[in-house]
C-alpha cells in the first residue's frame, strides 16, 4: 500500500514527533505509579486491619479500668488514633484525649511553598492519569459511631470495614473499624499515611527527572537529525529545482564528500546526474550547431545550382548543374538520415532489450554479406578468430551490427586496390575484443580522438565529396557507450601502414547448446 501523508508536515517535525511519541510511552509510568499507590494503600489497610483485630482481642482480655492505659500504649506504638465506641454509639475512649497525639494532620496553610507546589503537581498528575479522587477527611462535630460509615458497616456485618479519604494536605487518611464485642461496641483507628505520599512523590520525581532528561536528549537528537538529514535534503531539493527551471549551468549541486551514508550517496548521485545533464545539454547545443553548419553547405550548393538553371541555356552546362543538384539532394538525404539516427540513438538504446549475441557468428554474417555484394577495389576480407574462443555478449544485435558494418566499410574505403581488411575476434578476461585492421594510410596520433566527433570528415584521396556524412564513427562510439564498451585506434601491430580499430565489449554467459557454424 502506498504511504500517503494527509498533512504537509516537514520531515524535521516528523522526526521530533516520532521521538516524542516514544517518550509518551515512558510517560505511561505515571499510570503505573497510580496503581502502585493503590496497591500500597490496600496493603496498608490490610495490615492495619490485622493489627486492629489483635488490639480488639487484647483489649477485651483486660479489665475495663485497664483498657484506657492499653489504648494509649498501643496508639503510641502504632501511631494510630484509636477510639472505642460503646454499644450506644457514643465514644468511650480516645487516644488523643489520653494524651497520645500520634501523627496529627497537617494544616496546608502552614506548609512551605515547595509542599504546596507538590500538592498542585499531585492534582495535575491525578487528573492526567484519571486517578480516583477519594472524599476529604473531616473530624465529625459529634464523635459517634453514626459519624463513621465504616463503623456502621462493621457493626452491621460483624467484620472489619475500612475507608480511604484524603487529609487536608492531600495525604491518605485510612480508617479501619472492627467489632469489639457482641453488644455492638466498635474499635476504630485512623492513620494519616503520609509516608505513602512521600514514597509516591519520590518515585514520581525520579520518573520526572528521567523523562525530562529523555525529552531533552530526544529534542537534541531530533535537532541533530534535522541538521544532518533535513538540511542536506533541502539543499539538494533547491539545487534540483534550479536544474528543473533550466539553470543547470549555474547550479553547483553539493556533493557532501564527508558524508559516507545514504545522504552522501544521494548527493553525489544528484551531482553526477546534473553534470551528465549539463554535458547532455552542451552536446545537444553542439549537435544543433554542427547540424546547422553541415546542412548549410549542400543547401547553398543546391540553391546556387537552381539559380544557375534559371539563367543558363547551354544544355551541357544545365546537365552539369542538374547533376550537382542531384548530388546535393542525395547528400542532404544522407545527412538527414544519419542525423536522425544519431539523435535517436540514446533513446533507442535506453529502451532496447539486450540478448546474448554470438560475435563470431555476427561477424561472419557481415563479412559474407559484403562478399556477396562485391567488395570495392577487390579488397579481401579476412576473419581471424582466436582458437577455442566463442565470446558471447549481451546487447542489441542490430545496433552492434551497425558498428562493425561501419568499421568494415571504413577499412575497405581506406585500403588500396587488392588490399586486405582483417577482422579479429578474441577474449581478454571479462572482455570480448574485436579488431579491424586495414592497409590504408592509418590515423595520425593527434587525430585518433577527433575522428569520433560528429561530422568529422577524413576521407581517402579520390573519393567523391559528400559520400559520407561524418557521423559513422560517432554513431559507432555512441552505440558502444550504450553497451558499456569502448573503441580506440592504434597503429598496426606488425608495423605496416594502416589503422587498427579495437572494440572492447563486456562478456556475457556463453550461449547454451550453441555450436558455431563455419561459413
Amino acid at each position: 500500500m502506498p504511504r500517503v501523508w494527509p498533512l504537509r508536515v516537514s520531515l524535521a517535525r516528523r522526526i521530533l514527533a516520532v521521538n516524542i511519541l516514544a517518550l509518551a510511552l515512558l510517560a505511561g509510568g505515571f499510570f503505573y505509579l497510580d496503581s502502585y499507590r493503590t496497591r500500597i494503600i490496600d496493603e496498608r489497610i490490610n495490615r492495619i486491619t490485622r493489627e486492629m483485630v489483635l488490639m480488639s482481642t487484647a483489649l477485651r482480655a483486660l479489665p475495663a479500668d485497664e483498657r484506657p492505659a492499653m489504648i494509649a500504649r498501643l496508639a503510641g506504638l502504632t501511631g494510630y488514633r484509636v477510639r472505642l465506641y460503646g454499644p450506644d454509639g457514643h465514644r468511650q475512649e480516645d487516644s488523643v484525649a489520653l494524651g497520645v497525639t500520634g501523627d496529627a494532620m497537617v494544616d496546608p496553610a502552614t506548609e512551605p511553598l515547595n509542599m504546596r507546589a507538590a500538592r498542585v503537581l499531585d492534582q495535575v498528575v491525578d487528573s492526567i492519569v484519571f486517578a480516583r479522587v477519594p472524599p476529604l477527611h473531616a473530624e465529625p462535630r459529634q464523635d459517634s459511631v453514626e459519624a463513621w460509615p465504616e463503623a456502621l458497616t462493621a457493626r452491621a456485618t460483624h467484620t472489619a470495614a475500612s475507608a480511604f479519604r484524603l487529609a487536608p494536605d492531600r495525604t491518605p487518611m485510612l480508617t479501619i473499624a472492627t467489632p469489639f464485642d457482641a453488644r455492638g461496641s466498635i474499635l476504630l483507628a485512623t492513620k494519616n499515611a503520609r509516608d505513602i505520599t512521600i514514597t509516591v512523590r519520590a518515585e514520581r520525581l525520579r520518573l520526572s527527572l528521567v523523562l525530562g532528561a529523555a525529552i531533552l536528549i530526544s529534542y537534541l537528537l531530533s535537532r541533530f537529525l534535522a541538521r544532518t538529514i533535513v538540511q542536506p535534503l533541502q539543499r539538494l531539493a533547491r539545487a534540483a529545482v534550479r536544474v528543473r527551471l533550466g539553470r543547470a549551468r549555474e547550479v553547483i549541486v553539493p556533493r557532501l564528500p564527508d558524508r559516507r551514508d545514504e545522504i552522501g550517496l544521494l548527493a553525489r548521485a544528484i551531482s553526477d546526474m546534473s553534470q551528465a545533464l549539463r554535458k547532455r545539454i552542451d552536446a545537444t547545443d553542439s549537435f544543433a550547431a554542427d547540424v546547422s553548419h553541415e546542412l548549410k553547405n549542400p543547401i547553398a550548393s543546391l540553391r546556387s545550382a537552381l539559380e544557375g538553371l534559371r539563367r543558363i541555356d547551354d544544355p551541357a552546362l544545365r546537365s552539369r548543374l542538374m547533376a550537382i543538384a542531384e548530388d546535393d539532394v542525395l547528400r542532404l538525404d544522407r545527412l538527414v538520415s544519419d542525423i536522425a539516427e544519431a539523435s535517436r540513438m540514446d533513446a533507442q538504446l535506453s529502451r532496447a532489450t539486450f540478448r546474448a549475441i554470438d560475435l563470431s557468428l555476427l561477424l561472419r554474417r557481415l563479412i559474407r554479406a559484403h562478399e556477396m555484394r562485391g567488395v570495392d577495389n577487390d579488397v579481401r576480407l579476412r576473419f581471424v578468430k582466436a582458437p577455442n574462443s566463442v565470446p558471447a555478449i549481451a546487447g542489441d544485435e542490430q545496433r552492434l551490427a551497425r558498428v562493425f558494418e561501419n568499421l568494415i566499410a571504413n577499412g575497405i574505403s581506406f585500403s588500396p586496390h587488392g588490399g586486405t581488411v582483417r577482422i579479429g575476434l578474441d577474449a581478454d578476461e571479462d572482455w570480448a575484443v574485436v579488431t579491424v585492421e586495414d592497409e590504408g594510410p592509418g590515423v595520425h596520433a593527434d587525430d585518433r580522438e577527433s575522428v569520433f566527433r560528429r561530422f568529422h570528415s577524413h576521407r581517402p584521396d579520390g573519393e567523391d565529396f559528400g559520400r559520407h556524412s561524418g557521423l559513422g564513427l560517432a554513431i559507432a562510439r555512441s552505440i558502444l557507450d550504450g553497451h558499456n564498451g569502448t573503441i580506440t585506434i592504434e597503429d598496426r601491430a606488425d608495423g605496416q601502414p594502416g589503422a587498427r580499430f579495437i572494440v572492447h565489449l563486456p562478456l556475457a554467459e556463453e550461449l547454451p547448446g550453441h555450436e558455431e557454424r563455419e561459413e
